[in-house]
């Protein structure tokens, strides 16, 4: 087959507009102002098409030449592509811009509102050492779905004036010799191309990459374009919500309607945004074939956590059962996750609607979905009257599933056509925060204090090993200001403040300090060291944190422990005590928390300790997840 080279020509009818695909970089781009053809038609020229024209390609060429050697501004990672007014720039992004203080809103096209070059580690385009970036500015979305790609979170945003898209700047091998060797030639340029490559550049925008200098700071007030007033959402009411929407034959196409409307009002009175609520929505239906995440409310992916609505968000699955314990459970495993756009910081909601009741058992499903963290509501809709209860699968089933059974998380509804009236109710009840227990986790709801004996007896090497000990069960939780807390005292005869519940608040923080803690060596006295933790770690708790102290010990101690001990049961400490060879048993039960035989543990050498992180760890949910739900 004949190679067109730049001298050739393609004959034919040429009124119009001359356009180069943008596959590598993503654009297409229009010459129609270029003044190469007259208005109106159209060409596609790729490298092995016989649709090409000479003079586009070298006005093409030529501008890849040009933005190759020109400078490239260097923009800070907290630059928004909405406050630089041209409506396509190249720019050089630094290293570090993968930090989530910096705000990416959408998935594939940005929010304007969007860092630049967080935007192009999301996309994939640069990674956290930064690099060149082409944004091409786009028309407004009326919705951004967020995501998790390449080490960033993105956020969802209802709407936005304005969008980006970024892409790459085309410097590819042929432009790194056109810009540090002898000046290519057109044809040599073309010809370096692999066959199929498209042309990629802004071949018509010198007037929008010339003004961008050396050293260009972007300026806020040179904007011409004002933000529009858009909610970043209601803060007093940042939740993760999620609804589970009943899809079964038995409600019939027109209260699935009444549903999706309930659903519609339900945005329509929460301010949806970033930095308040974000909905999403599963449909349940048959439980073999149609529990799925049914749409996404502001777009194409299923289950996505989102901030906006839209009417047509469902279609009825159209399923003969209602499996509301399987649709939890998928809820449970699948939806709340950091790649459906769950913030992890907000409390997750999940809002069943159930018609009639349930055709499968909903209480283990629930109890896994409580112990993960999820504050389940009930919405049941004309429930059984008497003659039918006999029918239903597991009587009292709301109770069963709901995170408490103090009224607060059950609605129960006559009819379909009275639905509308629970919008008030439910909104305000998801909004309330402070009462959503099932918030808290055995994972994240503790200020938990380690007493460890640093005794002569325990020796360096095994002192490591204790320590070892501590940083593998201190994985286990979830860690923050607001989450759980880690502190250290060491002992001997004397007590020291290795480092308190505020010292550090991220994991790998904790995890360091610990690795810093030096070996004392000295006597053992346990019962000083636990008034000690008493008065200088545990006063500095919060109120509405549990109280844990883990105390390791390898020998007797040689002072009373039995005062001290029964003082931290008395302030409500929790209590676990862990020995090691020489620890002596009846001590150990003293201290501990009763009953005795789910707080106390022992290990005849140092190095089978880890084998009791996972007891401890489990003994410490079940002690959790067995406190009363009323």
């Amino acid at each position: 087959m004949h190679k067109p080279s730049l001298q050739d020509n393609v004959h034919g009818k040429t009124t119009g507009t001359a356009v180069v695909h943008g596959g590598d970089c993503g654009l297409w781009k229009g010459l129609k102002d270029s003044g190469i053809f007259p208005q109106g038609s159209k060409k596609l020229l790729t490298k092995g098409s016989n649709l090409f024209e000479s003079k586009v390609i070298r006005v093409c060429l030529r501008k890849m030449r040009e933005n190759a050697l020109r400078p490239v501004p260097q923009i800070n990672c907290d630059v928004k592509a909405g406050k630089i007014i041209h409506p396509e720039f190249i720019v050089k992004c630094p290293a570090g811009c993968q930090d989530p203080k910096y705000h990416v809103y959408g998935t594939n096209v940005y929010a304007s509102y969007s860092s630049v070059c967080a935007a192009a580690v999301h996309s994939g385009l640069l990674d956290n050492s930064g690099g060149k970036v082409l944004v091409q500015k786009v028309a407004g979305q009326s919705g951004y779905r967020g995501s998790y790609s390449n080490g960033v979170q993105s956020l969802s945003l209802p709407r936005w004036r304005e969008s980006f898209v970024v892409s790459d700047t085309c410097t590819s091998e042929i432009l790194r010799q056109s810009a540090s060797g002898p000046p290519l030639s057109d044809e040599e340029m073309f010809n370096a191309l692999p066959k199929g490559t498209t042309l990629t550049t802004p071949c018509n925008t010198q007037t929008l990459i010339a003004p961008l200098k050396e050293g260009f700071v972007p300026n806020e007030e040179t904007s011409t374009q004002p933000l529009d007033p858009v909610s970043q959402g209601d803060p007093n009411c940042k939740v993760d919500l999620a609804f589970l929407i009943d899809g079964s034959t038995s409600i019939g196409g027109r209260r699935f309607r009444i549903q999706k409307q309930f659903l519609a009002d339900i945005a329509q009175a929460l301010d949806i945004g970033p930095a308040g609520p974000l909905v999403g929505v599963v449909q349940y239906g048959n439980a073999n074939r149609h529990i799925k995440g049914a749409a996404n409310i502001s777009s194409s992916a299923c289950g996505r956590l989102s901030g906006r609505v839209s009417s047509d968000m469902a279609t009825r699955v159209s399923a003969v059962t209602r499996v509301s314990g399987r649709a939890i459970s998928f809820v449970t495993k699948n939806f709340f996750s950091k790649a459906n756009g769950n913030r992890g910081a907000a409390p997750n909601v999940a809002v069943v609607l159930v018609d009639g009741w349930p055709t499968d058992k909903v209480e283990e499903a629930s109890r896994l979905a409580r112990e993960s963290g999820i504050n389940i509501f009930f919405i049941t809709m004309e429930g059984a009257v008497e003659n039918e209860k006999p029918y239903v699968m597991e009587p009292n089933f709301a109770s069963k599933a709901v995170c408490r059974t103090n009224g607060f998380y059950s609605l129960s509804v006559p009819s379909w056509f009275s639905l509308h009236k629970s919008v008030q109710p439910l909104v305000k009840r998801v909004c309330d925060t402070d009462r959503l227990a099932c918030s808290k986790t055995c994972f994240n709801s503790a200020d938990v204090g380690f007493v460890i004996d640093g005794s002569s007896s325990v020796g360096t090497g095994n002192f490591r090993t204790v320590l070892q000990f501590v940083a593998n069960l201190s994985r286990e939780f979830e860690i923050s200001d607001t989450d759980t807390r880690i502190g250290a005292v060491q002992y001997t005869y004397e007590q020291r403040l290795e480092f308190g519940f505020d010292t550090y608040s991220t994991k790998p923080d904790i995890l360091n300090a610990i690795k810093r803690v030096g070996y004392w060596s000295g006597g053992t006295s346990t019962g000083a060291a636990i008034n000690y933790a008493l008065e200088q770690l545990f006063k500095e708790s919060k109120p509405n944190k549990r109280k844990l102290m883990i105390l390791i010990t390898d020998g007797r101690s040689y002072d009373d422990i039995r005062i001290p001990a029964m003082a931290a049961h008395h302030k409500g400490v929790i209590t676990y005590a862990v020995g090691i060879a020489w620890a002596a048993q009846d001590e150990l039960d003293v201290i501990a928390t009763h009953p005795a035989k789910d707080h106390a543990f022992f290990v005849d050498e140092f190095d089978n300790l880890y084998r009791l992180v996972p007891k401890v760890i489990r003994n410490i949910c079940t002690e959790f997840n067995s406190r009363p739900r009323n």
